[in-house]
């Protein structure tokens, strides 16, 4: 996990070296992470099922018990104490993140020409662009992805503000080969989550997938609701808006509400499901 990436100390940019929903411990270390850097307790989002009048699904999240306290004048059953002071749990107040929207739009090819030079340098000419778009929302540092592959097979992925790209990898080719499931069926190249003001969450990822997969949806949280990722040249990209109903997605100054973890669900040809990262490495 990297937090601010480009060492801007102002933003609240999540940058994961792994995907968001690897595993369960992946989702704990990142809430414990942003709450000892924010000085805050966060809250792990998990989604329920919920129908709105448009019959999209909305999510709605259940507050994990957090270690943090606070001092009480009284005792109360299972509270503790400590020099005269009475201590019991706090819980923080849920958080309920609703998927708004998956659209994206393309972007220019002329465009997508100055984003790969500006995250690829030289090497930008050898590389043709398979996935190109904006995403549904934009927040301060990102607003798209070029995800490009050179004639080796070598994939990169730029995240886009405007016509400039960057990757946080180092060098950006490092995503390849980097992270395949156990089954060797789904890559995952970078998955990031970005708060965009108080109510939104900007939650985009991409990957490689091998040649026997031919349809890759994603699923948010604890919700089975499926949504189709774009596949184009052996890669997949996924983008959604997250909304949080239920108030600010800040936990206090420095920090965020985490939106749901993605996850990632494979079909083959006939329909069958072959990867399911909820239940697979």
């Amino acid at each position: 996990m990297k937090i601010n990436p480009e060492n801007k100390p102002a933003s609240l940019r999540r940058s994961w070296g792994l995907p968001l929903g690897v595993a369960a411990g992946v989702a704990v270390v990142s809430v414990g992470a942003v709450t000892a850097f924010g000085g805050h307790a966060t809250v792990k989002p998990a989604l329920t099922t919920t129908a709105l009048s448009a019959g999209i699904p909305t999510s709605s999240a259940a507050a994990s018990p957090s270690a943090s306290v606070a001092p009480s004048h009284s005792a109360a059953p299972g509270t503790g104490s400590a020099g005269g002071v009475s201590w019991s749990p706090v819980t923080p107040a849920p958080v309920s993140w609703t998927f708004t929207s998956g659209r994206t739009t393309p972007i220019a090819a002329g465009a997508v020409s100055k984003i790969l030079a500006s995250c690829l340098g030289s090497d930008a000419s050898q590389y043709h662009s398979v996935i190109a778009v904006r995403t549904p929302i934009a927040s301060k540092d990102t607003d798209g992805v070029v995800v490009a592959v050179n004639s080796a097979g070598q994939y990169v992925q730029c995240e886009t503000k405007g016509d400039t790209g960057t990757s946080p990898d180092s060098p950006p080719t490092f995503i390849n080969n980097r992270l395949w499931n156990a089954g060797h069926t789904i890559e995952f190249f970078d998955s990031i989550g970005e708060p965009v003001g108080e109510r939104q969450y900007l939650s985009l990822g991409a990957g490689h997938y091998t040649s026997n997969v031919a349809k890759i949806t994603i699923s948010y949280g604890s919700n089975p609701k499926e949504y189709p990722a774009i596949m184009a040249g052996g890669a997949f990209f996924y983008a959604s808006d997250m909304t949080n109903a239920s108030g600010s997605s800040s936990s206090g100054p420095g920090s965020f509400v985490p939106g749901p973890n993605p996850y990632i669900h494979a079909y083959n040809a006939a329909g069958q499901e072959i990867y399911n990262q909820v239940k697979d490495s």
